[in-house]
């Protein structure tokens, strides 16, 4: 785990972007690990301390077809 402090103007979407390169399914997980910070509203006071839970990278799945099946 890692906490972060948010700058001016940052949302919880732009941390997790930031941090992990993506928002989704993310954004939801790191709610659950700072209940308190969805009382602040969408902007986040400057200076608020975020925990950033360690997340498994996301696996791509690229699927493939075969013409001939």
């Amino acid at each position: 785990m890692k906490t972060v402090k948010s700058v001016q103007g940052d949302t919880i979407d732009l941390i997790c972007w930031r941090y992990y390169g993506r928002t989704a399914g993310v954004t939801e997980t790191v709610l659950e690990s700072n209940p308190a910070l969805a009382e602040q509203g969408p902007i986040l006071v400057l200076g608020t301390e975020v925990v950033l839970p360690d997340i498994p990278a996301q696996q791509q799945m690229t699927k493939t077809i075969n013409l001939w099946d």
